[in-house]
């Protein structure tokens, strides 16, 4: 995993090199082990790299000729391509330079142009620069697992893993593009391509790009769900089948050269990828857990303690406290630079800072499972009449009833209304319909962005099995009674983990994981409310007084309470550019 950035002039220009650096200096978390340049004619690019595969000779850029005469194509790259070793020996003919994974890349674009992403299997955020053609060319995975913001300027075209990056490097300016700070407030998380901040946009998930002269020229994009209505296949078939695809999906991810472990909150789909490694590895699995002691939230390691003693992981658990989360918020508020408001990114950078404790740089975890199999029971709802309780899915906005915001949103959802417009148009049945859209919005923009900030903070790859493009067109066709079942989502899963590994109980009702910061906020709220109602992002959009009244109102109006302390920090750290030196109670004091 690594961090890129790039610039195209549109006057053929070079590039200025200090700006190329400031970006540079911005994502050098990303790639602790090395940074890579590259400029010619009117691109510059680089990557911070962070060394996985082939530690000796994967320096990148890398680079391919088309023959004699030409100006070589150069690549940079944030991700794993899982079946490089296949594409390796697809490609007989061809002498690579280098055993790295992201080396096949170049050979397929010029055989195939930019339809080469087609024939990738992984997580990336790709940049190739083709002089001949005069192209930069950009492309991301299809489930948006690795990120890319773009900017386009009266200079030129920008590009960077993290949207702070082109902050940092004065190629935008920190102004809030109101629409989406509505979204955010309303979902805790934004959807499509426009970020909270004005002229930065995200690469969708799947798109690749094309920019000549400092302008994009073409676009296409891949998706991530097979098209079509479910297929028929028997339950028996269907555990079979799923035995074949997460066993092949977990060991192609495990392809490195360095140490890796995993995510385990004793759940259904962290039960699931403990289970395969067990069968992979020879050695015990490094399994890390987070929970929070003496709260009344569910503490999950108990639980996972037992369900990794009867795999024979090497398990590791960390207690996540009330200390911690006053004292470490504003750091990892500010690591969500594109923000999303999920209180597990908590106990997720928690994780990521003991896996790299550990010296553990990859981790597999379970995110996707619900989206893929249907696992949340906002799905089951969707697929209610309304008179027995159904709705659709994200059907009211957070601060509905509050009369906390000033002038609330009443277009709040067209984001996600767009995204099942698109997932009804491919000829998909109901709860396809809200599986897709929760895939493109939630997924991508929500946990996704989560996984990839708190890791990547630590110098640690996050790796996700369940999105694989084969458990995916495995998942996504089945029918709904294989998906659901007896009102339990994630059948299939279950069924499979009844076997695989019994002692994690697939099918006992769970409590469900959460953060108790409701509790926490609840037992500063007297001093706390004050200081958030104070804050320049907050009082641009709400009332004094109802802010205050909101926090002490008490737990139950945790999320609330959440949403806007997470929105003034961060608001704080990458709008107005505060330090964020301190906990939270003196950096929004120095406000």
């Amino acid at each position: 995993m690594c961090g890129i950035a790039g610039l195209m002039s549109i006057d053929a220009s070079v590039p200025a090199m200090q700006i190329l650096d400031a970006m540079a200096d911005a994502i050098e978390h990303r790639g602790p082990d090395g940074i890579g340049r590259y400029s010619a004619r009117d691109v510059a690019l680089v990557q911070t790299r962070l060394a996985i595969i082939d530690l000796e000779t994967g320096d990148q850029p890398l680079y391919a000729s088309r023959g004699k005469g030409e100006d070589d194509i150069c690549l940079i790259a944030n991700g794993e391509i899982y079946n490089y070793i296949e594409l390796r020996a697809q490609m007989s003919d061809v002498a690579f330079k280098t055993m790295s994974d992201c080396e096949p890349i170049l050979h397929l674009y010029m055989e195939h142009g930019i339809d080469f992403a087609e024939h990738l299997r992984g997580m990336y955020a790709i940049a190739l620069h083709d002089p001949t053609d005069g192209a930069l060319i950009l492309a991301r995975d299809p489930f948006g697992i690795k990120p890319l913001y773009y900017g386009q300027t009266s200079d030129g075209f920008a590009f960077a893993s993290e949207l702070q990056a082109l902050l940092a490097a004065q190629l935008a300016k920190p102004v809030i593009e109101a629409t989406k700070r509505d979204e955010l407030l309303a979902l805790q998380f934004t959807t499509g391509d426009e970020t909270p901040i004005a002229g930065i946009y995200r690469l969708l998930p799947g798109e690749t790009i094309v920019i000549r002269g400092g302008r994009v020229t073409e676009r296409k994009i891949i998706s991530a769900l097979p098209p079509g209505g479910p297929k028929k296949i028997s339950r028996t078939d269907a555990v079979k089948q799923f035995d074949q695809v997460i066993m092949d999906a977990v060991g192609v991810h495990q392809r490195a050269d360095v140490p890796y472990g995993m995510f385990l909150s004793g759940g259904t789909d962290s039960s699931v990828i403990l289970a395969a490694m067990r069968r992979l590895n020879p050695t015990p699995v490094q399994a890390l857990t987070a929970g929070f002691g003496n709260t009344s939230v569910n503490d999950e390691r108990a639980h996972a303690r037992d369900v990794a003693k009867a795999a024979g992981a090497d398990h590791h658990e960390i207690d996540v406290t009330e200390a911690d989360f006053w004292q470490e918020l504003p750091i990892i508020t500010r690591a969500m630079d594109d923000p999303a408001a999920d209180y597990a990114i908590i106990p997720t950078y928690f994780l990521a800072r003991k896996a790299r404790e550990m010296g553990l740089k990859v981790v597999l975890s379970g995110e996707g499972g619900d989206e893929l199999f249907a696992g949340y029971g906002r799905y089951r709802r969707a697929l209610r009449p309304s008179w027995l309780g159904g709705r659709q899915i994200r059907h009211a906005a957070i601060f509905d009833g509050l009369d906390v915001l000033r002038n609330p949103a009443v277009d709040w959802r067209q984001g996600i209304s767009a995204e099942e417009a698109e997932a009804q148009a491919h000829g998909r049945n109901r709860l396809q319909v809200v599986q897709a859209t929760d895939s493109a919005g939630w997924l991508a923009n929500d946990l996704l962005t989560k996984l990839d900030r708190c890791l990547m903070a630590h110098g640690v790859e996050g790796r996700v099995p369940f999105l694989d493009p084969y458990v995916a067109d495995f998942a996504f066709t089945l029918p709904d009674n294989i998906k659901i079942r007896n009102g339990n989502g994630k059948w299939v899963l279950r069924e499979w983990l009844s076997s695989a590994l019994p002692e994690s109980k697939p099918f006992t009702k769970k409590r469900g994981f959460t953060v108790p910061v409701g509790e926490w906020i609840a037992s500063k709220a007297d001093a706390l409310g004050p200081l958030v109602a104070a804050q320049q992002g907050i009082f641009e959009v709400c009332d004094t007084p109802a802010v205050e009244k909101l926090f002490k109102a008490g737990a139950d109006f945790g999320k609330a309470q959440w949403t806007l302390l997470f929105y003034a920090l961060w608001h704080q750290s990458h709008i107005i550019g505060a330090d964020t030196d301190g906990d939270v109670f003196e950096v929004l004091a120095a406000r």
